[in-house]
Formats: C-alpha cells, structure tokens, sequence
C-alpha cells in the first residue's frame, strides 16, 4: 500500500460555516458591547439596507415582501426581547435568503461556554458522535428530544438561523448549533440559565441526560484529544485529519484513492504540482480506478481547478467506470465548483450524498460590520453561474447514494469508498431514456424506470429535467400518448414542482384535451402563481 500525505497544512475546522468566514469574520466584534433597544434597531435598519446593496440578487429565493415583513416584527419586538433573542433575530433575517455564503456567526457573543458533546446528523438520526469525559456514555447516543421536544422539530428551528444552499448544508450545520446556550436561548428552545436535557436512547434503552455549559466554541470546532469518539475503528477518509489533500494507492483493489478537503495551495506544493504526482502515478502504475474524495471540501479558490481538470482529462482515467468522485455535505463553495467541472467535461461517476452547494450559486461573501453592535454581518457579493442558466439544482446528486449510518460511523466502514470498489456497468437513467426513444411501447420504459428509482442506490439522482426532455421529444414526433403518459410519471416522481404539471398541461392540449389540461395548468399555477407559460396557456384556453 503506497501513501502520501502532507501534515504541514492543516485546517482548523471541519465545518463549513466556520471554516469559510463566519468565524473570522466575527473575530473583531467585542464581546462587552450591549447596545440598548434603539441601537439594536438602528443596526437592524441599517442591515437590510446594506445587504439589498450589496447581494447580486437578495430576493432570488425570498420575496421582499417577506423579508420586509420580517425585519419589521424583530423591530417591534427588540424593545422586550433579551439580547440572546435580537441575535438570534438578526441571524434569522439573513438566514431567509437561503444563500450558504452568507449569514452571521456572533462568535463574540457567546459568552456561556458550550454543551461539551458534537451532534452528527446520520443517515439514520441525530447521534451524539463526540463527548467530553463527563460524559463519555453519551458518545453513541442516539438523541430523540431535545429540551423535551421532538428532533425533528428542534432541527427545523436551528435551520432557520443559518444560511444554507440546501438540504445538505443544513445537515451539515444544524448539528453545531445545538451545542451552543445562546443559541438555544434565543429560539428559545431552553429557558435562560437552563442546562440543556437530552433524551436519549443508548443501546437501544431509553434515558436521559443533562448537560451544563463548559469550554468554549474554538473547543467544540476541535475537541480536546480526551473527548471520547463512538467510532471503533477509523475508516481511511478520516486517516489524515483535515489535511489539504493527499493520496493512497489501494493495490489490492487497483484504486488509487486521493483526498481533497481544500482548494488550497501548500506553502510547498501547489494543488496542481499534487495532482501532477496523482497522474504520473495513474500513468505508471496498474490503477482501474481513481477516486477524488471531496465530501469534506469546504471550498478555497476556485481558480486553482482549471489545470486539475485538464489533467484529469488527458488522463487515460477519464473513462465511464473508472474516475469516481465522493461528494457529501461538507462540498461547497469553491468545491462545487470543481464538482460542476468535473460533471461538465470528464466521465466522472458521483458517489456518496448531494453537495452542500448549488451548481449554480451566490459566493464572495464580505462583511457588512453593523455600527452599534459591532456584529459582522456576511453577505454574497458575486453570481458564480458555471452552469447552464435554467439549472436550478439545489445541489449537485451522486449517481451512487452512499449515505452514512451510525452503524457504518461506529465501524469503520465507508459507504462511499464500498459503493466504488463494488461498482460494476449497470442501467443508468440515459440509457433508459435512450431505449424509451427507439421502443414502441413506452410501459417498457414506465416499468424500467419505477424499479430504477425503488434501488436505494438511486434515491439522489434527479431525473425531472431529463424526463422533461424525453416527454418533448415523443410530442415532437407525434408520440402524444405516449408523451402525456410521461409527464403523468413526472408529475407522480415530482409532485411539488410547477414545472411538470405546466409540461403535462402542454401535452393535454396537444392530445386535444382540453379540460385536462385546464387543470394541470391551474395545479401549476397554485405551485407558483407566476409561472409565466402556465399563465399564458390557461388565458388562451379559456378565451376559446
């Protein structure tokens, strides 16, 4: 077994909030300034002001509307509310944009130490994945309330004070927040000075716990060596921290294994030099697969990714079934932007969670500092637009789902890595669609496709724009039963999207249904009561 890695560089942090700006942004706010009610609402004015200023588009996923709606009741309500509440008020508002690069992360205010245990969000629930020594029998714990409430409920409510692409960026960071007292405070979630109780469930028997603040938030981002970890044995991507990027040639499998978490230079080695070495080895050596694992890739300066990718193309590894990609909640920012590369120019095949990013997002996040509280807030300043203009992904799905269980965690075992060394050439969505184009009977494909979406494996792969297209192509050829019966599948796969019930009303009117189509096109527009060919269509068909 060949390996090289290089500890020289390392990362602070493994979470992506901190680990881009939040933090270090925060560093400069003081953490004895208490500004009074008017103050709190001079700030506030002043927030809105500067972030509609400064963000390329604030109301893309948020109406002004709202937003507005919203700053005016913390206004209302910041003369009765307690300091923990305003924060949480702030981080709030921004939070609404739906933007991971920006939001505000008060480090200086929080004052009260931290509930000493590091939650992880698995595949199967809310976990206790670390704990301090006064609590080692918690590591392991499977959490099922919080302060007396339901999981899911208090992780719908901590989702809402920070900023996220998507899904997968809450997951990523919802866990944090739960460790933190004034944060809990001011959703109030616990009541002030209150110890956080959990209940748990450990072994599979139910109980409870509390736990008392102690440590600080730098402690909670990096534990101290004597906090107990639940893993067993620790898995290969876990080998070598949070180190830049390094490499392992796995020879009984021919896989030649390489971890990125940061699109960095080292202060020795540049990221493109590293990549050099990878290819050479690929070129030397018997490897019939490479995997590039950036599950924990936070990001960093995407312009480090063109020759990386132009070298991963020349490559004898660009090939479908050879060049693997692990992508998960941790791959954002300047690392989504390697994963839209990779997915536009190579054969890569995705394996393991959906990105943390959208393909297409906001990013450069700058602060705006507030000039009474101190507090920084960070705000987008730039549109990275590396895809097609219509993509509106809120992520980008792995071809392969390879999520992670607790038990997987608690063993060792590597879901994703697993899902590459098994894979063999099967049924992919293409080449259902390709066959649906050149069958005569589309129930073949109908049946192809439900027992492609029932294999777990495929649970990520987003099929509604490629279904879209295929619904199109069979009205263009005068497949209009056939068509509707498509869209029909589409709008069962995607009942919330306004988008398939306007194309499945377009392929009514082409089969000369008209009440039908009359009513796909009314389901459209109570989705979203603006989509503008929907609006259109139905005007014309009742004018008739």
């Amino acid at each position: 077994m060949f390996s090289r890695s290089y500890l020289k560089v390392s990362k602070a942090s493994v979470l992506m909030l901190a680990a881009l700006f939040l933090f270090e942004s925060s560093a400069a706010q003081s953490p004895g300034v208490k500004p009074a009610a008017a103050q709190w609402q001079a700030d506030l004015k002043f927030m809105a002001e500067r972030m509609q200023q400064q963000h390329p588009n604030l109301f893309r996923r948020v109406t002004k509307a709202d937003f507005d709606a919203a700053v005016k009741s913390l206004n209302d309500r910041i003369p009765t509310a307690s300091e923990d509440e305003i924060v949480v008020g702030f981080m709030q508002i921004v939070a609404m944009i739906k933007d991971g690069h920006s939001g505000i992360f008060p480090r200086p205010h929080f004052r009260s130490g931290v509930f000493p245990v590091r939650f992880y969000w698995f595949d199967d629930g809310l976990f206790i994945r670390q704990a301090a020594p006064q609590y080692a029998n918690l590591a392991g714990a499977k959490v099922v309330k919080i302060a007396g409430l339901p999981v899911d409920e208090v992780l719908r409510k901590v989702s809402g004070v920070f900023g996220a692409d998507n899904e997968m960026g809450v997951r990523e960071n919802a866990p944090l927040f739960l460790s933190i007292p004034e944060l809990m405070r001011g959703m109030r979630i616990i009541k002030p000075d209150e110890n956080l109780k959990l209940d748990v469930e450990i072994g599979g028997k139910p109980t409870t716990a509390e736990l008392k603040p102690a440590f600080a938030v730098d402690q909670l981002l990096n534990p101290p060596a004597d906090w107990i970890d639940f893993a067993k044995k620790q898995p290969l991507y876990l080998k070598h921290g949070m180190d830049n990027y390094w490499f392992e040639y796995l020879a009984d499998e021919k896989i030649m294994y390489v971890q990125e978490n940061a699109v960095q230079n080292k202060q020795d080695e540049s990221l493109a030099q590293f990549y050099q070495l990878v290819m050479d080895f690929v070129a030397a050596n018997p490897v019939e697969k490479l995997v590039i694992d950036i599950r924990r890739n936070d990001g960093g300066n995407n312009g480090l990714n063109r020759p990386v990718v132009i070298g991963l193309i020349k490559s004898k590894i660009d090939a479908p079934g050879k060049l693997f990609v692990i992508t998960g909640r941790g791959t954002f920012s300047a690392a989504q932007n390697f994963t839209n590369e990779l997915e536009k120019y190579t054969n890569a095949i995705f394996v393991g969670e959906p990105t943390a990013g959208r393909p297409n997002h906001y990013g450069d996040g700058r602060p705006i500092v507030l000039p009474n509280s101190g507090m920084r807030v960070q705000v987008s300043t730039l549109y990275w637009q590396d895809m097609d203009p219509r993509d509106s992904r809120a992520w980008t799905a792995p071809s392969i789902a390879a999520a992670l269980t607790s038990t997987d965690y608690r063993n060792g075992v590597d879901p994703a890595l697993r899902a590459v060394i098994e894979y063999r050439p099967g049924v992919d969505l293409q080449s259902l669609l390709d066959s649906a184009a050149k069958q005569k009977d589309i129930s073949v494909f109908l049946r192809g496709y439900e027992a492609f979406r029932a294999d777990p494996k495929h649970r990520f792969v987003e099929a509604e724009a490629p279904i879209n297209r295929l619904g199109y192509n069979l009205l263009q050829t005068g497949r209009t039963t056939d068509a509707v019966e498509v869209f029909k599948l589409n709008v069962k796969t995607y009942p919330n999207s306004v988008n398939v019930y306007d194309s499945l009303g377009d392929a009514y009117q082409a089969a000369g249904n008209k009440p039908e189509a009359i009513k796909a096109y009314e389901k459209a527009l109570s989705i979203d009561p603006n989509f503008p060919s929907s609006i259109e269509a139905l005007r014309k068909l009742k004018s008739n």
